[in-house]
């Protein structure tokens, strides 16, 4: 799916990064679906983009590559900082919740739970 974008416009720069104009997705969400081999046709339906967005988004990042890689390696870095930053912060909670007993009513699905990891790791090995 190669176009031309329209109009410069159509991808604008915003405060998340390059953007497509009149929404708030960004070029770098296109791009973690564009990296798992999403087809442009699922990624239009999953952002619920018009054609001429995908296009012009899709245009972009073409024309555009080294500066894209760039700034979504930026972003996945930042990405990566936050998540860590979270998961620090809330380690010594989550083992709290993980120490807490099971309520009673929900003995039956912790036991289904239990049996479908056993399984799974049973596969894996």
């Amino acid at each position: 799916m190669v176009a031309t974008f329209s109009a410069a416009t159509d991808i604008i720069r915003t405060e998340r990064g390059l953007t497509i104009a009149g929404l708030r997705v960004s070029l770098y969400d296109l791009m973690d679906l564009l990296k798992a081999d999403y087809p442009p046709k699922l990624i239009r339906d999953i952002f619920s983009l018009t054609d001429a967005q995908i296009n012009a988004a899709l245009s972009y990042i073409e024309s555009h590559p080294i500066e894209v890689e760039a700034e979504y390696q930026e972003v996945l870095q930042t990405r990566e900082e936050i998540r860590q930053y979270w998961e620090d912060r809330n380690h010594d909670r989550f083992i709290q919740i993980a120490a807490m007993p099971h309520k009673p009513e929900h003995a039956a699905l912790w036991g289904k739970l239990e049996a479908q990891k056993a399984r799974r790791a049973a596969q894996n090995q």
